[in-house]
């Protein structure tokens, strides 16, 4: 079956959706929304912009957090915009990973904090227990006034500016949403800064009725450190276990475990197209690539097709299945993601929606490097070796 075509089978696209849903719900125990919104933003030239102009339009509310807020001109336009709209009365709350966002400047904060932006910390290293300090917020999400919400891989630093044009403009999605679903971005959003702050929320938060603004049907998944099981492993195992003619994962950090590897194996030996596309020369986690490089002989002899993204940093966070059905949003296929992070995803059963990320998809193959399988067993023994070093780390990555 050619990589673009759409899903044959017993079920029309409905039953598919429908079918799909009802697991979901099942296993995970979230009820998905019906009505929503959703708009994919690709790279920063299109992301950011959105952004900000939900928070320079905000009356209200602004509820943001991220794992990663750096550097660069972007740092400093969205610390302006959220002083000017805790200036203005709006209530702003900022939550930052006491790891990831470690390197913003010090001046942005006194900026907000001077203004009146609540500014939390999840999770200061200096703090923290061992065990504690390796269970990190890499969630995304950004609600404005209740009513509007983004999530997905963006972090807030310039590596994320233009368009995926060169190794200076990082490649990411983000999805704004409008719709029921916003309450489940918001409830991720509440969950992490309960840790971190005294105040849930105040008299300015509104609690209202959500319009039905669309047609995607979609459930959010919050995954959250676990020792056993959690939700953000068993969204990914429906997933995979439900596709029937194609499985796609995009993904910037790619170190699962055995199991979700003999997973993806099983799906492709029972005649599902499995394809993977992975950082290829540009990379900020080389330990995690040698990590899943590690899977690549077991994987391609399956038949699984991996590719790798040569212009830039892949840092997207999405999965299609069928045609039909999508996961965007924090999470990584690797161990971090899945045992020790907090991460959001959007379930969306929407099939214009999943069309646009597979056009997308389609285009970054057009500037990646499929990795053979004959090639790939003749690698060199230092590429060996370096494989072989990062076995005793692979579950922290």
């Amino acid at each position: 079956m050619p990589a673009s075509a759409a899903p044959r089978g017993d079920l029309d696209a409905e039953a598919r959706k429908q079918r799909l849903r009802r697991r979901l719900e099942r296993l995970i125990g979230v009820a998905a929304t019906e009505g929503n919104e959703l708009l994919p933003l690709r790279n920063g030239d299109e992301i950011f912009p959105a952004m900000l102009a939900a928070i320079r339009d905000a009356r209200h509310t602004i509820d943001m957090m991220t794992f990663v807020y750096w550097r660069g001109q972007i740092a400093r336009d969205f610390a302006a915009a959220l002083a000017d709209r805790a200036r203005a009365g709006v209530r702003v709350r900022l939550l930052l990973d006491g790891f990831g966002a470690k390197e913003i400047e010090p001046d942005l904060l006194d900026l907000m904090d001077e203004a009146g932006v609540q500014v939390a910390w999840f999770r200061k290293p200096v703090w923290l227990s061992p065990f504690k300090q390796n269970h990190r917020c890499h969630r995304k999400a950004l609600i404005v006034d209740e009513h509007t919400a983004f999530t997905g891989g963006v972090g807030i630093a310039e590596e994320w500016c233009g368009n995926a044009r060169n190794p200076d403009e990082w490649r990411d999605t983000h999805v704004q949403v409008r719709g029921p679903a916003v309450d489940g971005v918001a409830a991720a959003f509440a969950q992490n800064w309960a840790e971190c702050h005294d105040e849930l929320f105040d008299d300015r938060d509104r609690f209202t009725e959500h319009p039905q603004p669309g047609s995607s049907v979609v459930q959010v998944v919050r995954g959250s450190a676990s020792l056993g099981w959690q939700d953000m492993q068993t969204l990914i195992r429906v997933m995979l276990t439900s596709a029937e003619e194609r499985f796609r994962l995009a993904t910037a950090y790619f170190a699962p475990d055995p199991y979700f590897v003999d997973l993806l194996c099983r799906t492709a030996r029972r005649g599902v197209r499995v394809e993977i596309l992975l950082p290829g020369p540009y990379t900020d986690q080389r330990a995690c690539r040698l990590a899943g490089q590690h899977y690549y002989r077991r994987l391609l002899e399956a038949g699984v097709h991996i590719r790798q993204f040569q212009p830039t940093m892949m840092h997207a966070k999405i999965i299609t299945v069928d045609s039909v059905a999508s996961l965007i949003g924090s999470t990584n296929f690797n161990r971090r993601s899945m045992d020790h992070d907090e991460e959001v995803m959007l379930a969306v059963l929407d099939e214009e929606f999943t069309a646009v990320l597979d056009a997308d998809y389609d285009a970054d193959v057009e500037r990646s490097v499929d990795m053979d399988l004959e090639r790939w067993k003749r690698r060199p023994v230092r590429q060996r070796a370096k494989e072989a070093a990062v076995i005793p780390i692979r579950r922290f990555l």
